[in-house]
Order: C-alpha cells, then structure tokens, then sequence
C-alpha cells in the first residue's frame, strides 16, 4: 500500500530528526526525553532519593530520566495502558491510570509513602476532530491532577503535557489552586508546529 503524503513527509521528519538521532545514539527509548531533560535543567525538579510517578509511560523515555536522577534510594513507578519493558530502578503497572483497580495499585505500592514529583507526557490517541481530541487532552490532564492530590505530598510537584485549545485556561487556573507557582515551557525538542506545550507545577499546597 502506497504512503500517504502526510504519512511520508512524518516519516522524513522522524529520521531526520536530530532528537531522535541523539536518543538512538544515548540509548534513550524516545525523543521525548529531551523535552524532560530540558525541563528539569531550567526548573531543577528531579533530584536524588526522590519518589517520582510517570503517568502514561511507555515506551519509557521519561522513565530512563527520572530513574537515572533519583538514583538507587529513589523509586520511580511508571504506568500505561501499553506495555514497557523494564527499566533499571523503574517499577511498572499496565492499565489505565484513570481506573480505580489501577489508583489501588497504586496506593498498594506506595506503602504510606507519597510522591515527590508527578510527570505525565500523555498524549490521547488523536482522531483528527480537533474539539474532541483537544476535550480528551484535557480530560487526561484533568484525571492526572486527581492522581497528583490523591498521592502527593506538601511542596511536591507536577510536569505535564498540554495541548493549548479550548480548556486549556481553565485547567491552569484550576492548577493555580493547587500550586503556587505554575509555568507553561516549549521545550525545543518540541516540533515547533505542535500546540503541545508542558505545564511545570512547583509546590503543591493542597
């Protein structure tokens, strides 16, 4: 079957790509670390002996991230609806965060503990209607913030993806509740044609 244009156009981009170039050369499963690594120079929120929840995970790039900077005394749990192979010092949960079975799992795992720093790079699956993709998007963001208030801890903080559209104010008005401060950062790896933007929430105070 004969490509598409656009198909072939994504296809040259993606190799050609320097980011993705760089993460096949330092053994990085996506792009996509890139954009945490650049996000966590400027905003300097993972640190070591931490205890850090990836929410949408796979294939795992933001996981290799967070579980080299936490080191050996950190814990790192990732989750997603799609399988992940291992990472070191990353545990692992398949199914859907917004689902209760998975919201006891993931208390089960924490033992009492609480975490430190959320992350999330999900994205929902895209369908092409721009209103309903961009309500899914929020929708996600919106059940990542229930998880952040349901296993954080006081000053903890939040790092998402956010695709800028309808609702997309209100749920950064919704984040200053919770938050005391709240950036929204382009990293450069991401596409500059992209409306995603990442949320970096600091100080969680509720």
């Amino acid at each position: 079957m004969a490509r598409s244009k656009s198909s072939g156009g994504w296809l040259r981009r993606h190799v050609t790509d320097p980011y993705v170039k760089l993460a096949q050369k330092e053994g990085y499963r996506s792009r996509s670390a890139y954009k945490l690594l650049e996000l966590n120079k400027k905003d300097h929120l993972l640190r070591l002996g931490q205890w850090v929840m990836d929410l949408g995970s796979a294939p795992g790039g933001w996981s290799q991230v967070a579980g080299k900077a936490v080191g050996p005394k950190g814990r790192v749990l990732a989750t997603d609806i799609l399988p992940m192979d291992p990472i070191c010092n990353v545990d692992f949960i398949q199914g859907d965060f917004t689902s209760d079975a998975v919201v006891d799992q993931i208390h089960a795992w924490l033992q009492g503990e609480k975490f430190d720093l959320i992350v999330s790079d999900v994205a929902p699956n895209l369908s092409g209607i721009d209103a309903a993709d961009q309500a899914r998007s929020i929708y996600f963001l919106e059940c990542a913030l229930d998880t952040v208030r349901l296993a954080r801890t006081p000053g903890a903080a939040f790092i998402a993806k956010m695709f800028q559209g309808q609702g997309s104010d209100e749920y950064v008005k919704e984040l200053r509740k919770s938050f005391r401060q709240v950036s929204i950062r382009k990293p450069k790896a991401s596409r500059p044609e992209s409306r995603e933007v990442y949320i970096v929430a600091k100080d969680f105070r509720r």
